[in-house]
């Protein structure tokens, strides 16, 4: 179990890491340099943010697991208030984080935990049910509303946010994680966890269907924006078609929430074997310690390193390479940072405010 757990904060510390490169990227507008650096920049854009709320749906089901076997009332209304009063912590810390930060993905993970409370003493194949619904009820949603409503696309900010009528689009709808479809990836993340993830079969098909389902999502749908490209003579219609043939992030379409399920779900496998075999190493137990921090660090990288930048001006038109290196040093301070404060305190920061307020 303790591997197990390890395996999990060690998946955490590489999605906090993920984010931070694409943060510093995109805070700095990061789109010259070397080619490969910025085809290995966008690997993580789109799948850090996604492994990120996975992650959330795994400490839910370890969360409230007690009270689910138990069947205890009292024990479910606990763990039901536990996560409405985490979710309404982060809706709150995220909008207050917003100026600084446009980008934030705390207040959507709020509003996750909420929907997490109502669903979290659900049946496994009730929580795929859930995801599936989520995920589909998007492209439906997308049919009625005008998803390009309140963007303003050159620069990537998003007006009229304060409004009803906007933060309600913003965090239902078309902000940068909505609820539909990205709370899909949070419920898939609570189903993962009640597999058994210490047996090796277990872990051995995740990982083989996670591969085969991301490649053949991915092939198939290259392909057809390919022959789409080639054969759709409309300009404008070729562009919509193909921007609802793309599995990025924006707009999060099912063929998105599915290839960043499969590659979340791949790093997850990957990382509980690595802390398997390397669960002596001070190395894996130095990046286990930063996992536990990971909230702490996400608001660290914003208020600290992109203040930092922000204070010698790097914070626009800058290389890849620079936004990689400042992405390397930031998170070498986050590894020493956790090791350090995990000598003296049991909890970062942030996940003892956490504990305490819910």
């Amino acid at each position: 179990m303790q591997q197990r757990v390890m395996g999990f904060d060690l998946a955490r510390a590489f999605a906090i890491f993920s984010m931070i490169a694409v943060n510093f990227k995109l805070a700095m507008q990061a789109d010259t340099g070397s080619d490969f650096l910025l085809w290995f920049a966008a690997l993580f854009e789109g799948r850090a943010s996604a492994l990120f709320v996975v992650l959330a749906g795994v400490g839910v089901t370890f969360l409230t697991q007690k009270s689910r076997l138990s069947n205890e009332r009292k024990l479910i209304y606990k763990s039901r208030l536990s996560l409405v009063k985490r979710g309404l912590l982060l809706v709150v810390i995220g909008l207050l984080f917003i100026p600084i930060w446009p980008a934030d993905i705390l207040h959507f993970y709020g509003v996750y935990f909420l929907l997490a409370a109502a669903v979290c003493m659900m049946s496994d194949r009730a929580l795929l049910l859930v995801a599936m619904t989520i995920t589909l009820l998007f492209p439906l949603l997308l049919m009625l509303f005008n998803y390009d409503q309140n963007w303003h696309w050159a620069t990537l900010t998003y007006q009229h946010l304060w409004s009803l009528d906007g933060m309600l689009r913003h965090i239902l709808f078309n902000g940068f994680h909505p609820v539909f479809p990205w709370a899909a990836l949070l419920v898939f993340g609570m189903w993962l966890a009640r597999l058994n993830l210490t047996n090796t079969v277990i872990r051995n098909r995740l990982l083989s269907w996670s591969v085969i389902i991301l490649i053949t999502t991915e092939s198939v749908f290259y392909l057809m924006r390919v022959y789409i490209g080639e054969n759709l003579a409309l300009e404008d219609s070729r562009e919509d078609v193909l921007i609802l043939l793309s599995t990025s992030m924006i707009p999060p379409l099912p063929q998105y929430i599915i290839s960043s399920a499969s590659s979340a779900c791949m790093v997850l496998v990957g990382c509980l074997y690595l802390s398997d075999a390397f669960h002596a190493s001070k190395i894996n137990i130095w990046l286990c310690q930063t996992g536990q921090l990971s909230l702490t660090l996400y608001v660290a990288h914003v208020i600290i390193g992109m203040g930092v930048l922000d204070a010698f001006d790097k914070l626009s038109d800058q290389s890849i390479e620079f936004s990689l290196l400042s992405t390397l040093i930031f998170c070498v301070c986050a590894v020493a940072f956790s090791v350090i404060w995990l000598k003296y305190f049991k909890y970062g920061p942030l996940e003892w405010l956490f504990r305490k307020m819910s």
